[in-house]
Order: C-alpha cells, then sequence, then structure tokens
C-alpha cells in the first residue's frame, strides 16, 4: 500500500510544520564552524525542491540514507538568508514500493505523442533522401522510440523532467528549420544535427525520479554515442554518402562549441555553427525560465545562479499597448511569485550557491 504524501514543496511557507514524504535529491555530511558535523540535503517532490538541514544524529543518518531514497521527514520551514530551508527532526528512509511515484515525478507540459509527430513531420518535409531515410531509422527504432517519449535531457541543468529530452530536441529542430532558411544553409544537415545532437542521452542517462549517469555515459557519453548513431544506421542504407556521414559525424561531434566545454571538436561549417548555438540557446532560455517559475526568493530578483554567473529577473517586462500621459498610470509589471509553476529542475543544479553555516 502506497504512503498517502499530504504536503508539497510548493505550498511550504515559513513556520509551517511538516510531517511528509520526499525524494532525496543530495545529500552531504558537512562540518560546521563549531566542528560539528550536521547534513546538508536537497529534499524534492514533482512541485519543487529544498534546501534542508539536519543537525541532530548527522552521522548516524547518513550512513543509512542516500541519493534517490525516499523518506519520512519531519520539521520546520525556517528564512535564512531570505531562503526557505527545511530543518528537519526525524528522518527515516521509505522503500520505493510504498510511495506513489506520480507525486515525485516532473514531467514535461507538453504532450509526449504529440511532440514525437511534429518532430517527425519535420523530417518528412527534408529534400535530402539520404538523411531523410537517416533519421526516420533512427527516431522509428523501438528502444529509442520508446526512451525518447520519457527521457530526460539531463540531470539538473535544463529540461531536466520527464520527456525533456524530446521537447528540447523538438524545439531545437523548430529552429533548425526557420534560421536554416535565415541563414540560408543546409537545412537537411541542420535539423539532422539538432535531432541527433543529444539523441545518445537515451543511453547515457537513467530514468525515474533520480536520473543518473549509466556506465555508457559515464565512459562513452552522448556526444561519441551520435558519431556511433550515424554509423549504426547509416550503413543500413544502399550508397549512404561518405561525405554526407562525414558532415554528421562533424555536426554532432561539435556541437558543445568549444574545447573547453568538452568538445572533442570546434565547429567548422556554418551548419555545425548553427547547430550549435541553436543548441546553446534553446538549453539557456528553458535555464532561465525554469528560474523565472520557480525560483524561491521573493521579489523581482531570483538568488545568485553560479553556473549561470548573475541574478535574474524575474518578472514580465512592461508592455505599452497606448501612449503614456501624465495621468496615466504606469503599467502593472507582474511577478512571478517563488515556486508558482511545477518547477522543471530542481536545486541539485544550485548546490554550488549554498553556503555553510
Amino acid at each position: 500500500m502506497n504512503s498517502k504524501k499530504t504536503q508539497f514543496v510548493k505550498n511550504l511557507a515559513p513556520k509551517d510544520d511538516v510531517n511528509s514524504i520526499f525524494a532525496v535529491k543530495y545529500i552531504n555530511l558537512a562540518q560546521g564552524r563549531d566542528g560539528k558535523s550536521y547534513l546538508n540535503l536537497i529534499l524534492s517532490d514533482a512541485t519543487g525542491d529544498i534546501e534542508t538541514r539536519m543537525w541532530a544524529n548527522a552521522s548516524k543518518v547518513a550512513s543509512h540514507i542516500s541519493r534517490g531514497d525516499f523518506v519520512q521527514a519531519a520539521g520546520k520551514i525556517n528564512l535564512y538568508q531570505n531562503r526557505k530551508q527545511f530543518v528537519i527532526s526525524k528522518i527515516e528512509r521509505l522503500a520505493e514500493e510504498s510511495v506513489d511515484l506520480s507525486d515525485f515525478t516532473i514531467k514535461s507540459e507538453f504532450d509526449p505523442e504529440k511532440m514525437y509527430g511534429d518532430l517527425l513531420a519535420i523530417v518528412e518535409r527534408l529534400d535530402d533522401v539520404y538523411i531523410k531515410d537517416l533519421l526516420g531509422l533512427i527516431l522509428n527504432d523501438s528502444t529509442i522510440k520508446e526512451r525518447l517519449h520519457f527521457w530526460s535531457a539531463g540531470k539538473t541543468i535544463h529540461h531536466a523532467y520527464q520527456s525533456g529530452l524530446l521537447e528540447h530536441i523538438l524545439s531545437c529542430a523548430t529552429l533548425a528549420e526557420s534560421l536554416s532558411a535565415h541563414y540560408q544553409v543546409n537545412k537537411n544537415f541542420v535539423v539532422a544535427g539538432a535531432i541527433i545532437h543529444d539523441l545518445c542521452k537515451v543511453f547515457e542517462l537513467t530514468s525515474g525520479v533520480s536520473v543518473e549517469y549509466t556506465d555508457e555515459g559515464k565512459m562513452v557519453g552522448h556526444l561519441v554515442g551520435a558519431v556511433e548513431l550515424v554509423e549504426r544506421f547509416a550503413v543500413k542504407i544502399e550508397n549512404f554518402p561518405r561525405d554526407t556521414k562525414m558532415h554528421l559525424k562533424h555536426i554532432v561531434i561539435s556541437h558543445h562549441g568549444e574545447f573547453e566545454y568538452g568538445s572533442p571538436k570546434i565547429p567548422q561549417t556554418s551548419e555545425a555553427f548553427l547547430v550549435s548555438l541553436i543548441d546553446l540557446m534553446d538549453s539557456k532560455m528553458n535555464t532561465i525560465e525554469t528560474i523565472k517559475q520557480n525560483d524561491t526568493l521573493d521579489g523581482n530578483w531570483s538568488n545568485y545562479i553560479r553556473h549561470l554567473d548573475r541574478i535574474i529577473y524575474k518578472p514580465d517586462l512592461p508592455k505599452y499597448s497606448e501612449y503614456v500621459t501624465e495621468s496615466s498610470e504606469p503599467p502593472k509589471v507582474k511577478t512571478k511569485p517563488a515556486g508558482n509553476k511545477p518547477i522543471k529542475t530542481n536545486m541539485g543544479s544550485l548546490l554550488k550557491d549554498f553556503k555553510v553555516e
């Protein structure tokens, strides 16, 4: 019988007493200035993550609770440095089969079946017969098709939720169509790169509530995996052009853009450069929108986001539909309340921002 979850992260407020089920996104045994050990955790559910501390019995708890576990945690919500912090007094590990996983699964707001259909429609509009056939074979592979409907694009940074990988790939492919026409480059290669560049994350990452790197992800990775993917399916197409295959491999292996970002090669064709920029733009815009929707700090500005090296202005920008007169009131700016939408990332990506008390 599943335990019933009654309190969700997005609804927790300072001074609330809490006794509920959470997933452990992060756990670390830290040491305070007084030399005493304490637990630094990130607890989560489908509505968000919350910074958590436990001061008593820290070493004992750390010995039997790990990242990815489900726990029953009791304590109180405090406000620390203008952020909500869950201070727990009691925590107990639960068996996964005793919880309702839907309470902890963050999903794309878009229907995966429709996204997949839209992606196939983009492929169908291509006019290079070899690239169209290659993408058709790849996307209709039973394992890839099944996983693409559900897989996350990452652990923490962007599109880190169920069906997030498909959402990211479709967004990139849509941009590839329009921007290829604008810049007058070969649309077939840009669309193919947009689709294939991250596709091997279905083998690089695990599925489920707590996403981890697989052995293949740790030892091979999705860039090299994409090159192997091109080779694996191109060989099934008679007389597949060698130069087409070479340019596709270059696009996917260089899509991280710079050597310092883990790219074995940097983009050296217009099409490769455009794929790299599209990937960067889509990932950054998703990250920023997620911060705007779910940052826990009150007011117009987010917490400092270390991996972006900035704070983010959260309200919608003003729009003037009429000219302003002296008697006019300034347009109302809609501020997004902290945690007002289902969260689409987790605070694990922001752990470097946390200060040890």
